[in-house]
């Protein structure tokens, strides 16, 4: 009875246990056929060469580790290389050529371009992309959730079977062996844990094939797969017990005590290439720790040198007072600071972030100068002469003096205490260009504001020294409110202005003495009428705009020295004859005037041509008998000049660097020459800083003869703006030539410290210097976008990060 008993048991033993091994077995097979169907309907993605060997084998740690595994592994880690040269390969050849003068630099030696530094950057990208979805979705998990499932099914079919559960792994076994085909590991990971739903769902049976390696196939084996539309996997992992499965469910390690092995590799890879960068450029950068902070422009943040001052009676505390030696340092950013706004919209609005100042919003918010709204600062247009907004300001003026006929014969403008340059802003509308100047802080972050919005200006003060311009190149000079005391000390500062303007300009003079009849204001208006009659300028008009309800008064300077010989009494003086008036880097201010031309050939004794034709026109006064910059007589010299820099800013520039000009806006060329880089840009919705070094050839009045503007500067110091001015610095040929000169890396530091995060460098020079400065730039985390070399000769563009290093270094001189 007992055998009996036991065999009647055994029997049902076995029959038990084969129905389940069947009914798991159907089920298996319907779950690997749907697994099979969503995979098939899918694209499954193809590893891209972007995508490291490296990272691969991280995921693939975490799968089975038998010989047959590691062997495939192995395979598809050199598959995986062989489509990384592939692409590399197919990249190369996509590449853009960089286009130039074949003279200058040739076409055939280009090292990279920007579409290689785009498509790296879509690399990166999505390696990025990457290594955050492994991160939020870690394989672990929807693992776990599986094991636990697993580990429930097993101890169920104990129960039922006297707590016998072998039949699962042979299952899992067979199922293994009769599983063919390999998939992308992504795609594996997702299919599994489809495939742990699904079973969830029926309730019945059980996948078995563990944690699962999916590895990229060659060529063939692809093809073969996509004929036979079979799905090939492999899997021999061992489920642990119930306890381990317990000590095994995860939480979400990123958010825990515990720092991943990922952001741990990846910060020392950060600190390790920052390292490198700097060893190998043998340099390692500070940021600026001054009280000026974000804003510190060093030649007129020396508050030691200010604080010597004998007197600041003639604002001598806001002149460049420049330390010996020009700091190298890196300026802070502003915490919070974006992309500026672009333009036109930026006139208009622009980030409170970014210029962070308040101050002349509540001081000028009721005359519409500027306004805090939400995270903007707005700016309604107004200024304290125009509260209305300046186009209608700008129309009265020419109402009152058609001649004046802005963008056609008025090209060139000199704004004098431009406020935050709503005047120049609108200008633009209007194709004028606009020097706007006021002294750094007397209102503050006035200029700054200015530039913020994509309207030129610069900080600077007449003072007791002459303004870094030529003379007789402005055509109008304005100055709206500015309480400039013209009158004083012989009329310097009046007298000043009329060194700037060109014979037969206009100054157009909007303040309270033309209208108000306060003692003070008569006292200054009946001195300004005298003091402009001796000057020989004839007033044009005096009009009252009621709009506005300030008066206007516009003077014309005379294109003669007829009135100058038929005074009574030489006051103001004449200046000497060996007095040049494009002296003007440094020299101090003198209470005299200069004689006009009196010859037709000579600068200044003809209107420039109208715009735009003036800009591509050779200037009248440039005789064949010069010889010009580059050796050929001048006439040659410039049409040539303009020519090479039309086809490079058209063939190279604007299509070869990858640059999105719609979001270049403040342009400096920062060794101009004729200003052909400039005039190659007119028709583009910006302007140009065209700098003229002092120890290079003055051809800053065939700038400004041409409609456009620049200024003098010595780039041994620092350039009087502030941090974050321009979109895109272009140097040509002027780090070799500072090299030599004076403190190299003080250049380098001061274009970092002048351009925008996100701004471009374009620089072309000798090849020692683009390896320099590559090296350099790349220490400071900037992107190298493209660089070009031939013949000794190359060319480097760069685009500025947010980066800003850690360490710190006091300037002294700049701690109040």
């Amino acid at each position: 009875m007992a055998l009996g008993k036991y065999s009647r048991v055994d029997g049902r033993k076995s029959s038990s246990g084969y129905c389940s091994m069947v009914t798991i077995a159907v089920f298996v097979v319907l779950c690997l056929v749907g697994v099979w169907m969503m995979t098939s309907s899918s694209v499954v993605p193809v590893w891209s060469s972007d995508v490291s060997t490296e990272n691969k084998n991280e995921v693939g740690t975490h799968v089975s580790e038998s010989n047959e595994d590691n062997n495939n592994r192995g395979t598809s880690n050199d598959s995986v290389n062989n489509a990384s040269d592939d692409s590399s390969s197919s990249d190369d050849g996509k590449t853009k050529q960089f286009e130039d003068n074949p003279g200058d630099l040739p076409e055939d030696a280009t090292k990279g371009d920007s579409n290689a530094g785009l498509i790296q950057e879509e690399k990166n990208d999505k390696s990025e992309e990457t290594e955050k979805t492994l991160e939020e979705n870690p394989v672990e998990k929807s693992k776990d959730e599986k094991k636990e499932y697993i580990e429930e099914r097993k101890e169920d079919e104990e129960e039922k079977n006297g707590g016998e559960a072998k039949e699962d792994g042979e299952l899992q076994k067979e199922n293994k062996d009769s599983e063919t085909g390999e998939t992308n590991e992504s795609n594996s990971d997702d299919n599994e844990k489809k495939s742990g739903e699904s079973s969830s769902d029926v309730k019945d049976g059980d996948k078995g094939d563990g944690q699962t390696e999916e590895k990229v196939e060659e060529e063939k084996d692809k093809e073969t797969d996509q004929v036979t539309g079979e799905k090939k996997d492999q899997s021999n992992e061992d489920f642990p017990s119930g306890a381990q499965s317990d000590l095994l469910k995860e939480t979400t390690t990123q958010n825990g005590a515990f720092s991943t092995q990922a952001a741990e590799s990846k910060n020392e890879k950060e600190a390790q290439e920052s390292s490198q960068l700097e060893k190998e450029s043998g340099y390692s950068w500070k940021l600026c720790n001054t009280t000026a902070g974000t804003d510190y422009i060093p030649c007129l943040d020396n508050l030691k040198a200010i604080k010597k001052l004998p007197s600041t009676k003639h604002y001598e505390h806001r002149e460049r007072h420049c330390p010996e030696s020009p700091p190298t340092c890196l300026v802070p950013v502003p915490e919070g600071y974006q992309r500026p706004v672009e333009w036109p919209r930026s006139r208009e609005k622009i980030w409170y972030h970014n210029v962070p100042h308040t101050k002349l919003a509540e001081v000028k918010g009721h005359q519409n100068w500027v306004k805090v709204s939400g995270e903007y600062l707005t700016f309604p247009g107004g200024g304290t002469q125009f509260k209305h907004g300046a186009l209608h300001y700008i129309d009265f003026i020419q109402q009152s003096v058609p001649e004046i006929a802005w963008g056609k014969h008025s090209r060139v403008v000199l704004d004098v205490g431009c406020g935050v340059a709503s005047f120049g802003g609108f200008l633009f509308d209007r194709d004028v260009l606009t020097m706007s100047l006021a002294p750094k802080d007397e209102h503050e972050a006035q200029v700054q504001f200015a530039l913020e919005r994509g309207i030129p200006g610069i900080s600077a003060v007449m003072g007791t020294k002459r303004l870094p311009y030529p003379g007789r190149v402005f055509d109008i000079v304005h100055c709206a409110r500015c309480r400039v005391p013209w009158h004083i000390e012989g009329g310097k500062l009046l007298l000043e202005l009329n060194r700037l303007l060109r014979p037969g300009g206009f100054f157009v003079w909007s303040a309270t003495p033309i209208y108000q009849k306060l003692a003070e204001d008569v006292e200054i208006w009946e001195a300004m009428k005298k003091l402009t009659k001796a000057m020989c300028w004839e007033v044009v008009s005096i009009t009252k705009d009621r709009v506005n309800g300030v008066g206007i008064a516009v003077y014309h300077k005379p294109s003669s020295n007829e009135c100058y010989e038929q005074r009574s009494q030489n006051d103001p003086p004449l200046c000497k004859d060996t007095d040049d008036p494009d002296a003007a880097w440094n020299v101090l201010l003198q209470a005299c005037m200069h004689k006009l031309p009196v010859d037709s050939s000579e600068r200044g004794a003809q209107w420039p041509k109208q715009w735009p034709a003036r800009v591509g026109q050779t200037p009248y006064w440039l005789s064949s008998s010069q010889v010009g910059v580059y050796g050929k007589p001048a006439p040659e010299d410039f049409a040539a000049d303009y020519e090479h820099w039309k086809r490079v800013v058209s063939k190279s520039y604007i299509n070869g660097l990858g640059i999105d000009w719609s979001n270049v806006r403040n342009v400096m060329d920062m060794r101009a020459v004729y200003g052909g880089f400039a005039a190659a840009l007119k028709d583009m919705k910006l302007w140009v800083m065209n700098v003229v070094s002092i120890d290079a050839p003055d051809t800053l009045p065939i700038i400004y003869e041409r409609g456009l503007f620049g200024i003098y500067h010595d780039w041994c110091e620092s350039f009087s703006t502030y941090p974050r001015s321009y979109d895109l610095l272009h140097a040509d040929h002027l780090f070799s030539k500072i090299k030599n000169k004076c403190n190299f890396m003080a250049l380098v530091a001061e274009a970092d410290r002048i351009l925008r995060p996100e701004g471009k460098l374009i620089v072309r020079d000798t090849v020692e210097i683009i390896n320099k400065l590559e090296s350099l730039l790349k220490s400071m985390h900037w992107d190298i976008r493209m660089t070009y070399s031939k013949n000794k000769e190359g060319m480097l563009c760069a685009q500025k990060t947010m980066w800003r290093p850690k360490e710190s270094e006091t300037i002294s001189h700049a701690i109040a």
